[in-house]
Protein backbone atom coordinates (compact mmCIF):
# COMPACT_ATOMS: atom_id res chain seq x y z
CA UNK A 1 0.00 0.00 0.00
CA UNK A 2 2.76 2.53 0.79
CA UNK A 3 4.43 1.63 -2.63
CA UNK A 4 1.34 2.16 -4.45
CA UNK A 5 0.66 5.54 -2.34
CA UNK A 6 4.28 6.74 -2.94
CA UNK A 7 4.13 5.52 -7.06
CA UNK A 8 1.07 8.18 -7.03
CA UNK A 9 2.49 10.43 -5.01
CA UNK A 10 5.77 10.59 -7.72
CA UNK A 11 3.09 11.11 -10.79
CA UNK A 12 1.58 13.80 -9.18
CA UNK A 13 5.27 15.65 -8.50
CA UNK A 14 5.94 15.37 -12.45
CA UNK A 15 3.19 16.80 -13.45
CA UNK A 16 3.40 20.04 -11.22
CA UNK A 17 6.71 19.66 -13.19
CA UNK A 18 5.29 20.15 -16.33
CA UNK A 19 2.80 22.68 -15.45
CA UNK A 20 3.85 26.16 -15.81
CA UNK A 21 4.03 28.56 -13.03
CA UNK A 22 0.83 30.72 -14.20
CA UNK A 23 -1.21 27.68 -14.15
CA UNK A 24 0.16 26.47 -11.01
CA UNK A 25 -3.18 27.15 -9.62
CA UNK A 26 -5.25 24.82 -11.60
CA UNK A 27 -3.66 21.96 -10.41
CA UNK A 28 -5.13 20.14 -7.74
CA UNK A 29 -4.05 16.77 -5.54
CA UNK A 30 -6.54 14.05 -4.36
CA UNK A 31 -6.78 11.67 -1.79
CA UNK A 32 -9.64 9.44 -0.74
CA UNK A 33 -9.61 10.78 2.94
CA UNK A 34 -10.07 13.43 5.01
CA UNK A 35 -7.03 15.41 6.06
CA UNK A 36 -6.43 16.15 9.80
CA UNK A 37 -7.83 18.92 12.61
CA UNK A 38 -6.14 21.79 12.31
CA UNK A 39 -3.72 22.47 15.07
CA UNK A 40 -4.27 25.73 17.98
CA UNK A 41 -1.09 27.20 18.03
CA UNK A 42 -0.54 31.21 19.09
CA UNK A 43 0.66 33.69 15.79
CA UNK A 44 4.45 35.25 16.06
CA UNK A 45 4.03 38.48 16.03
CA UNK A 46 4.65 40.37 12.75
CA UNK A 47 8.40 41.85 12.83
CA UNK A 48 8.12 44.86 10.07
CA UNK A 49 5.17 46.58 7.85
CA UNK A 50 4.19 45.16 4.56
CA UNK A 51 3.54 41.42 5.45
CA UNK A 52 1.39 39.44 4.76
CA UNK A 53 -0.17 36.61 7.41
CA UNK A 54 -0.21 33.07 5.81
CA UNK A 55 -1.75 30.34 7.57
CA UNK A 56 -0.32 26.80 8.22
CA UNK A 57 -2.13 24.22 6.65
CA UNK A 58 -1.77 20.12 5.91
CA UNK A 59 -0.93 19.70 1.98
CA UNK A 60 -0.01 15.60 1.05
CA UNK A 61 3.65 14.10 0.41
CA UNK A 62 4.76 10.51 -0.14
CA UNK A 63 4.02 9.71 3.58
CA UNK A 64 1.22 11.24 4.13
CA UNK A 65 -0.02 14.51 5.37
CA UNK A 66 2.37 16.91 6.59
CA UNK A 67 1.92 20.51 8.29
CA UNK A 68 3.04 23.33 6.40
CA UNK A 69 3.92 26.25 9.30
CA UNK A 70 2.16 29.56 9.00
CA UNK A 71 4.57 32.49 7.93
CA UNK A 72 4.61 36.02 7.62
CA UNK A 73 5.18 36.52 3.58
CA UNK A 74 5.92 39.90 2.14
CA UNK A 75 3.51 41.37 -0.63
CA UNK A 76 4.94 40.64 -3.56
CA UNK A 77 3.26 43.81 -4.65
CA UNK A 78 1.10 46.48 -3.40
CA UNK A 79 -2.29 45.82 -2.96
CA UNK A 80 -1.64 41.77 -2.80
CA UNK A 81 -3.80 39.64 -0.70
CA UNK A 82 -3.36 35.85 0.08
CA UNK A 83 -5.81 33.61 -0.48
CA UNK A 84 -5.51 30.38 1.60
CA UNK A 85 -5.18 26.97 -0.14
CA UNK A 86 -8.30 24.46 1.19
CA UNK A 87 -9.40 20.98 0.29
CA UNK A 88 -12.72 20.39 -0.93
CA UNK A 89 -14.85 17.81 -1.39
CA UNK A 90 -15.40 16.47 -5.22
CA UNK A 91 -15.93 13.50 -6.57
CA UNK A 92 -15.76 11.01 -3.34
CA UNK A 93 -12.14 12.26 -3.02
CA UNK A 94 -10.62 15.36 -1.21
CA UNK A 95 -9.15 17.77 -3.74
CA UNK A 96 -6.62 20.04 -2.33
CA UNK A 97 -6.65 23.81 -4.21
CA UNK A 98 -3.40 25.65 -3.44
CA UNK A 99 -3.16 29.17 -2.44
CA UNK A 100 -2.62 32.68 -4.54
CA UNK A 101 -2.12 36.36 -4.45
CA UNK A 102 -4.33 38.53 -5.87
CA UNK A 103 -6.45 42.02 -5.35
CA UNK A 104 -9.16 40.27 -3.12
CA UNK A 105 -9.32 37.20 -1.67
CA UNK A 106 -11.29 34.55 -3.48
CA UNK A 107 -13.22 31.16 -1.83
CA UNK A 108 -11.00 28.73 0.44
CA UNK A 109 -13.57 26.49 1.38
CA UNK A 110 -15.35 28.77 4.39
CA UNK A 111 -12.37 27.09 6.24
CA UNK A 112 -11.76 29.26 9.55
CA UNK A 113 -7.63 29.16 9.70
CA UNK A 114 -8.02 32.39 12.02
CA UNK A 115 -6.02 35.66 12.63
CA UNK A 116 -7.76 37.34 9.73
CA UNK A 117 -9.02 34.47 7.77
CA UNK A 118 -12.44 33.80 9.39
CA UNK A 119 -13.84 31.89 6.65
CA UNK A 120 -15.35 34.69 4.54
CA UNK A 121 -12.64 37.01 3.05
CA UNK A 122 -9.97 38.56 5.20
CA UNK A 123 -10.42 40.68 8.22
CA UNK A 124 -7.03 41.37 9.26
CA UNK A 125 -6.32 44.10 7.79
CA UNK A 126 -6.67 46.15 4.67
CA UNK A 127 -4.42 48.07 1.94
CA UNK A 128 -4.17 52.31 2.83
CA UNK A 129 -2.82 53.57 -0.14
CA UNK A 130 0.84 51.62 -0.40
CA UNK A 131 0.99 50.81 3.01
CA UNK A 132 -1.03 47.78 4.80
CA UNK A 133 -2.72 48.61 7.96
CA UNK A 134 -3.55 45.64 10.86
CA UNK A 135 -6.33 44.98 12.51
CA UNK A 136 -5.43 43.88 15.61
CA UNK A 137 -8.55 42.90 16.82
CA UNK A 138 -7.68 39.60 15.32
CA UNK A 139 -3.63 40.00 14.33
CA UNK A 140 -0.44 40.06 16.53
CA UNK A 141 1.79 42.64 15.30
CA UNK A 142 4.84 44.13 16.96
CA UNK A 143 3.53 47.98 17.93
CA UNK A 144 6.78 49.23 18.54
CA UNK A 145 7.84 48.99 15.44
CA UNK A 146 4.37 48.80 13.55
CA UNK A 147 1.85 51.69 14.28
CA UNK A 148 -0.31 51.44 11.27
CA UNK A 149 -2.67 49.81 12.78
CA UNK A 150 -6.76 49.90 14.10
CA UNK A 151 -9.63 47.56 15.98
CA UNK A 152 -12.17 46.60 14.36
CA UNK A 153 -14.61 43.52 15.72
CA UNK A 154 -17.84 44.31 14.08
CA UNK A 155 -16.32 43.19 11.25
CA UNK A 156 -14.58 39.76 12.52
CA UNK A 157 -17.83 38.46 14.17
CA UNK A 158 -19.52 39.34 10.79
CA UNK A 159 -17.38 37.24 8.50
CA UNK A 160 -16.39 34.27 10.74
CA UNK A 161 -18.01 30.51 10.00
CA UNK A 162 -18.13 28.70 13.59
CA UNK A 163 -15.42 25.73 13.18
CA UNK A 164 -15.32 24.50 17.07
CA UNK A 165 -14.24 20.82 15.48
CA UNK A 166 -11.47 22.46 13.71
CA UNK A 167 -12.26 21.13 10.43
CA UNK A 168 -9.56 21.52 7.75
CA UNK A 169 -11.78 20.58 4.48
CA UNK A 170 -14.93 21.59 3.06
CA UNK A 171 -17.76 19.68 2.28
CA UNK A 172 -18.04 16.04 2.23
CA UNK A 173 -19.03 13.94 5.53
CA UNK A 174 -18.27 16.30 8.53
CA UNK A 175 -17.06 18.98 6.13
CA UNK A 176 -17.67 22.81 6.65
CA UNK A 177 -20.71 23.39 4.48
CA UNK A 178 -19.81 26.86 3.19
CA UNK A 179 -20.66 28.03 -0.52
CA UNK A 180 -18.79 30.75 -2.53
CA UNK A 181 -20.38 34.52 -1.50
CA UNK A 182 -20.57 36.24 -5.25
CA UNK A 183 -17.89 38.56 -3.99
CA UNK A 184 -15.39 34.57 -4.21
CA UNK A 185 -16.79 33.79 -7.01
CA UNK A 186 -15.76 36.88 -9.05
CA UNK A 187 -12.59 36.96 -7.15
CA UNK A 188 -11.46 33.33 -8.15
CA UNK A 189 -11.64 34.48 -11.82
CA UNK A 190 -9.49 37.23 -11.38
CA UNK A 191 -6.20 37.35 -12.22
CA UNK A 192 -3.95 35.68 -9.70
CA UNK A 193 0.37 35.43 -8.78
CA UNK A 194 1.16 32.05 -7.48
CA UNK A 195 2.71 31.77 -4.77
CA UNK A 196 6.30 33.32 -4.60
CA UNK A 197 9.60 30.79 -4.77
CA UNK A 198 10.38 31.07 -1.10
CA UNK A 199 7.07 29.96 -0.35
CA UNK A 200 7.33 26.80 -2.12
CA UNK A 201 10.90 26.58 -0.57
CA UNK A 202 8.70 26.58 2.43
CA UNK A 203 6.58 24.09 1.34
CA UNK A 204 9.57 21.80 0.01
CA UNK A 205 11.90 22.26 3.73
CA UNK A 206 8.48 21.10 5.66
CA UNK A 207 7.79 18.31 2.68
CA UNK A 208 11.28 16.77 3.47
CA UNK A 209 11.04 17.15 7.52
CA UNK A 210 9.57 13.99 8.79
CA UNK A 211 8.51 15.70 12.16
CA UNK A 212 6.19 17.38 9.75
CA UNK A 213 3.68 14.45 9.04
CA UNK A 214 0.79 13.40 10.73
CA UNK A 215 2.39 9.54 10.96
CA UNK A 216 4.75 10.88 13.79
CA UNK A 217 3.66 14.42 15.24
CA UNK A 218 -0.23 12.63 15.27
CA UNK A 219 -1.80 16.48 14.16
CA UNK A 220 0.57 18.02 16.93
CA UNK A 221 3.19 19.35 14.62
CA UNK A 222 6.36 20.74 16.80
CA UNK A 223 7.17 23.83 14.34
CA UNK A 224 3.62 25.57 13.56
CA UNK A 225 4.57 28.68 12.51
CA UNK A 226 7.68 30.85 11.58
CA UNK A 227 9.01 33.58 13.87
CA UNK A 228 10.89 34.51 10.86
CA UNK A 229 9.43 35.99 7.65
CA UNK A 230 10.16 34.35 4.61
CA UNK A 231 12.23 36.68 2.27
CA UNK A 232 10.67 38.95 -0.57
CA UNK A 233 10.09 38.59 -4.13
CA UNK A 234 8.41 41.33 -6.33
CA UNK A 235 6.11 40.30 -9.01
CA UNK A 236 4.11 42.54 -11.17
CA UNK A 237 0.28 42.88 -10.27
CA UNK A 238 -2.00 40.86 -12.79
CA UNK A 239 -3.21 41.91 -15.43
CA UNK A 240 -6.87 43.80 -14.70
CA UNK A 241 -5.22 43.99 -10.66
CA UNK A 242 -5.96 47.90 -11.16
CA UNK A 243 -9.75 47.56 -12.65
CA UNK A 244 -10.63 45.27 -10.11
CA UNK A 245 -9.35 46.86 -6.89
CA UNK A 246 -11.11 49.96 -8.80
CA UNK A 247 -14.25 48.30 -8.85
CA UNK A 248 -13.62 46.31 -5.30
CA UNK A 249 -11.14 48.33 -3.47
CA UNK A 250 -11.60 45.93 -0.34
CA UNK A 251 -9.58 43.32 0.60
CA UNK A 252 -12.51 41.49 2.21
CA UNK A 253 -15.90 40.62 0.96
CA UNK A 254 -18.99 41.33 2.11
CA UNK A 255 -21.41 44.38 3.21
CA UNK A 256 -21.01 44.32 6.61
CA UNK A 257 -16.68 45.31 5.47
CA UNK A 258 -17.95 48.11 2.85
CA UNK A 259 -17.22 50.58 5.23
CA UNK A 260 -13.73 49.16 5.98
CA UNK A 261 -12.72 48.47 2.73
CA UNK A 262 -13.57 51.88 1.06
CA UNK A 263 -10.83 53.44 2.42
CA UNK A 264 -8.33 51.22 0.65
CA UNK A 265 -6.97 53.02 -3.07
CA UNK A 266 -3.49 51.34 -3.11
CA UNK A 267 -4.91 49.19 -5.95
CA UNK A 268 -5.62 51.97 -8.47
CA UNK A 269 -2.25 53.25 -8.02
CA UNK A 270 -0.49 50.60 -9.30
CA UNK A 271 -0.35 51.55 -12.81
CA UNK A 272 1.79 54.80 -11.17
CA UNK A 273 3.87 52.63 -9.50
CA UNK A 274 4.71 49.68 -11.42
CA UNK A 275 5.79 52.28 -14.77
CA UNK A 276 8.65 53.99 -11.96
CA UNK A 277 11.12 51.12 -13.02
CA UNK A 278 10.60 52.07 -16.69
CA UNK A 279 11.96 55.63 -16.20
CA UNK A 280 15.11 54.13 -15.69
CA UNK A 281 15.87 53.37 -19.11
CA UNK A 282 15.30 57.44 -19.36
CA UNK A 283 17.85 58.19 -16.99
CA UNK A 284 20.21 55.35 -18.15
CA UNK A 285 20.82 57.49 -21.69
CA UNK A 286 22.13 60.54 -20.00
CA UNK A 287 25.78 59.36 -19.39
CA UNK A 288 26.13 59.53 -23.09
CA UNK A 289 26.61 63.34 -22.45
CA UNK A 290 29.63 62.58 -20.21
CA UNK A 291 31.39 60.62 -22.65
CA UNK A 292 30.74 63.23 -25.16
CA UNK A 293 32.12 65.27 -22.54
CA UNK A 294 35.43 63.11 -22.26
CA UNK A 295 36.00 63.29 -25.73
CA UNK A 296 35.51 66.83 -25.96
CA UNK A 297 38.90 68.03 -24.75
CA UNK A 298 40.67 65.62 -26.03
CA UNK A 299 40.86 67.30 -29.75
CA UNK A 300 41.56 70.65 -27.80
CA UNK A 301 44.42 69.51 -25.66
CA UNK A 302 46.33 67.52 -28.26
CA UNK A 303 46.94 70.78 -30.79
CA UNK A 304 47.92 72.88 -27.70
CA UNK A 305 51.72 71.70 -28.27
CA UNK A 306 51.67 72.84 -31.31
CA UNK A 307 52.58 77.18 -30.10
CA UNK A 308 55.10 75.74 -28.73
CA UNK A 309 57.28 75.32 -31.52
CA UNK A 310 56.50 78.94 -32.39
CA UNK A 311 57.43 79.90 -28.78
CA UNK A 312 61.00 78.75 -28.41
CA UNK A 313 62.69 79.61 -32.06
CA UNK A 314 61.70 83.50 -30.43
CA UNK A 315 64.03 83.94 -27.49
CA UNK A 316 66.47 82.97 -29.73
CA UNK A 317 66.15 85.30 -32.20
CA UNK A 318 65.99 88.36 -29.63
CA UNK A 319 68.81 86.57 -27.48
CA UNK A 320 71.79 86.26 -29.72
CA UNK A 321 72.43 89.82 -30.98
CA UNK A 322 71.90 91.50 -27.79
CA UNK A 323 75.55 90.58 -26.32
CA UNK A 324 76.94 90.86 -30.38
CA UNK A 325 75.81 94.76 -29.65
CA UNK A 326 77.31 95.49 -26.19
CA UNK A 327 81.27 94.90 -27.16
CA UNK A 328 81.04 97.17 -29.69
CA UNK A 329 80.35 100.57 -27.49
CA UNK A 330 82.66 99.21 -24.49
CA UNK A 331 85.56 98.65 -26.59
CA UNK A 332 86.35 101.63 -28.65
CA UNK A 333 86.30 104.32 -25.82
CA UNK A 334 89.01 102.07 -23.91
CA UNK A 335 91.40 103.63 -26.41
CA UNK A 336 90.90 107.08 -26.28
CA UNK A 337 91.39 106.90 -22.60
CA UNK A 338 95.02 105.77 -23.37
CA UNK A 339 95.57 108.76 -26.12
CA UNK A 340 94.77 111.25 -23.18
CA UNK A 341 97.47 109.64 -20.77
CA UNK A 342 100.04 110.08 -23.66
CA UNK A 343 100.73 113.79 -22.91
CA UNK A 344 102.02 113.08 -19.56
CA UNK A 345 105.34 114.22 -19.84
CA UNK A 346 105.11 117.99 -20.05
CA UNK A 347 107.43 118.26 -16.79
CA UNK A 348 110.37 117.98 -18.57
CA UNK A 349 110.76 121.26 -20.06
CA UNK A 350 111.40 122.55 -16.52
CA UNK A 351 115.17 120.38 -16.63
CA UNK A 352 116.57 123.57 -18.08
CA UNK A 353 116.18 125.62 -15.00
CA UNK A 354 118.41 123.48 -13.27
Amino acid sequence: MRILRYARWLVLVALLALIPASSYAGVFISVGFAPPVLPVYVQPPCPEPGLMWTPGYWTYGPDGYYWVPGAWVPAPYVGALWTPPYWGWEGGLYVFHPGYWGPHVGYYGGVNYGFGYMGIGFVGGEWRGREFAYNTAVVNVNRTVIHNTYVNETIVHNTTIINNNRVAYSGGPGGIRHDPTPQERTAMHESHVSPTSFQQQHMEQARMDRASYFNANHGRPQNVALSRPLAAEQHSAPAGAALNAGAHPANVHGNANAGATGRVDAPAQQPQYHPVPQAQPQYRPQPQPHTDYHAAPQPQYRPAPQPQPQYHPAPQQQYHPAPQARPEPQSRPAPQLREESRPAPEPREREPHR
